[in-house]
């Protein structure tokens, strides 16, 4: 079987997870479990449709990097809970979500399955950077757009589209951003910058719309070279669009550097990072069993179990 790398957005996932699954779903001590066994049943579906041969946990080490809010003070400004001792921003997570974390790195562990993540940025940006970096081909599993920008068919990177449910995901190649946006996933950054993006604070320019915003791209190719334009007073761009870039003049100089996925991140390899995917033995497959029977995670690692099973 040829080498395939699976990267999972994993607060994505088991954000998804957690409001997917009833909350009724708990342990003994009324401890609730959904997001444990959402995500254990997601993982056990990708592993058998798509038959990865290696997979990563892609983990967010800072989940609004001050680089990118030094940049953009209202990247992801809306999501902050609080701010603690040291400046450091604490997203809104449900209570009963954030008391399944631990388990849920723990399932993972005795699983075989790594978490990666890089102190000072998000795990769109491990993604990035592995699927910038894999010498196999690649899916990203995720519900987030802003991974269009890292689809490649000549490299075969494609991005698993959860936004519609496990039962409904997207297989996102190359055709599948133009026929969605009119945009290439190369041009998907400029286009979301362009537009804005109100889940993750951005604020776009006033008066560029969707439509807009591709239209612009396909004449332009790129923000720089519409931005180049701008400054060309013999361009053929109108004085109405002149006017509306001119005024976001600001912004446009910060938040591509934003948007943009890092793809050179020092990550280690999928085989350094174990990654390989194997069956579950020994004292991690009886840990794992016996994590099952006390957590009321029953059927959910049964089938990431079988599932794990049938690899290596």
């Amino acid at each position: 079987m040829p080498d395939r790398l699976m990267l999972l957005d994993t607060a994505s996932l088991y954000f998804r997870a957690f409001y997917g699954v009833p909350d009724s779903i708990r342990r003994g001590d009324g401890t609730p479990v959904n997001a444990v066994r959402g995500l254990a049943d997601m993982i056990a579906r990708l592993t058998a449709e798509f038959s990865p041969t290696h997979l990563v946990a892609c983990w967010d080490d800072d989940w609004r990097p001050q680089w990118r809010v030094d940049l953009l003070p209202s990247y992801k400004e809306h999501r902050v809970a609080r701010v603690v001792d040291g400046g450091s921003d604490v997203e809104v997570v449900p209570d009963a979500l954030e008391a399944q974390i631990p388990l849920i790195r723990r399932m993972l562990a005795l699983a075989g399955i790594p978490v990666v993540g890089v102190p000072g940025y998000e795990a769109d940006d491990v993604i990035g950077s592995y699927a910038a970096q894999a010498t196999m081909p690649v899916h990203a599993v995720t519900g987030d757009r802003d991974l269009f920008q890292v689809i490649d068919d000549a490299r075969q990177v494609r991005v698993l589209y959860t936004a519609g449910g496990m039962k409904n995901l997207k297989d996102m190649d190359d055709a599948a951003v133009v026929a969605k946006y009119r945009v290439l996933p190369e041009q998907y950054a400029d286009y979301a910058t362009l537009r804005g993006d109100s889940s993750d604070g951005l604020p776009g320019v006033a008066g560029i719309g969707e439509k807009t915003a591709a239209s612009l791209l396909a004449e332009f190719g790129t923000l720089e070279s519409l931005l180049a334009a701008v400054e060309d007073r013999s361009s053929e761009l109108s004085s109405a669009m002149r006017a509306k870039l001119t005024a976001a003049a600001d912004y446009l100089a910060s938040a591509p550097s934003v948007v943009r996925i890092v793809r050179d991140l020092d990550v280690p390899s999928p085989e350094d990072a174990g990654a390989r995917l194997s069956p579950v033995t020994g004292d991690r497959r009886t840990e794992l069993e016996s994590l099952a029977g006390e957590w009321n995670l029953g059927g959910s690692v049964r089938r990431l179990i079988e599932s794990l099973d049938s690899t290596g």
